[in-house]
């Protein structure tokens, strides 16, 4: 067994999403779409993938916007893992939309990685024109005020690039101008080696559905991009066989946690709330929390 157990923990989701926003092309149908992060224990820290969002104020907009359902705090979500939102010590950032940063206030002890591009170029962005304003459908601007306040606490890192052993056999890799100008995904090496044979990758928004990294044809594999990009769909596809190299070109390492078929693919369970954990790994001398 390895060193971290790695949990997706979903706290709402849209019954009727449209799939073309998930697999470029996918029209005229609608998925299950689930709004999760990710929860890491092992070696003594308790990290997080993403935080979600308030439903509150302009998050509650968005909240209803995109038709978001079920929707349950941090503090609801993690108390069926025995975590409360004060035991996370780290937070990895892959972008700044709101179901990704916006609940940054619910961890108080906790550092933020975020990428410096991510944070530079929403500022850039919001200050086009309103004409421009599709680019920040998904953003909540006090999110950008958070991560300032962040910074102002000393609780906030900007990263430049690729940053290796942020914790302990946890790194970090930037994927600019894809999804987002500054986004960036998370490789936990689990056995703690450089070149590790069990990796695994929480990709954030570079990949929505399993039809990304493996194409729609079992036969005839192929990259299908997500239907949402502000960067390049180009960007997208390397950096979805960047992230399968990292991983001995093993889609299954690949977590999108989006992807409402997790539950199907992994152990999971359904909690008292209808919300969705999956154990994608289990750490040695860690608990399970689907058995």
């Amino acid at each position: 067994m390895g060193t971290y157990s790695i949990w997706v923990l979903e706290y709402g989701y849209t019954s009727e999403f449209p799939k073309a926003i998930t697999v470029h092309g996918a029209f005229g149908e609608s998925i299950r779409f689930s709004y999760a992060y990710v929860l890491i224990k092992g070696n003594g820290h308790v990290a997080m993938v993403d935080v979600g969002y308030d439903n509150t104020a302009y998050g509650k907009v968005l909240n209803d916007r995109f038709g978001i359902e079920n929707w349950h705090s941090p503090r609801d979500v993690l108390s069926a893992c025995d975590v409360a939102p004060e035991d996370v010590s780290h937070v990895f950032v892959t972008h700044a939309h709101f179901d990704h940063f916006g609940g940054s206030e619910h961890f108080p002890n906790a550092v933020f990685y975020l990428q410096e591009r991510e944070l530079s170029k929403w500022i850039w962005a919001m200050a086009l024109d309103r004409k421009f304003r599709w680019l920040t459908a998904a953003i909540d601007a006090n999110d950008i005020m958070r991560a300032v306040n962040l910074a102002r606490e000393g609780r906030l890192v900007c990263v430049d690039g690729a940053r290796e052993d942020v914790l302990p056999g946890i790194d970090l890799f930037p994927a600019h101008d894809t999804h987002t100008a500054g986004c960036q995904y998370v490789l936990v090496r689990n056995d703690g080696r450089p070149e590790s044979s069990d990796g695994w990758i929480l990709a954030g928004d570079l990949v929505y559905r399993f039809e990304n990294l493996v194409g729609s044809d079992e036969n005839d594999p192929s990259y299908l991009p997500i239907g949402l990009a502000t960067g390049s769909q180009t960007n997208l596809l390397l950096a979805t066989d960047e992230m399968l190299t990292r991983v001995g070109g093993d889609p299954r390492r690949i977590i999108p946690v989006h992807e409402a078929r997790l539950k199907d693919a992994f152990p999971s369970r359904r909690t008292a709330a209808g919300l969705h954990i999956v154990e994608v790994t289990l750490g040695a001398g860690q608990t399970s929390l689907v058995a």
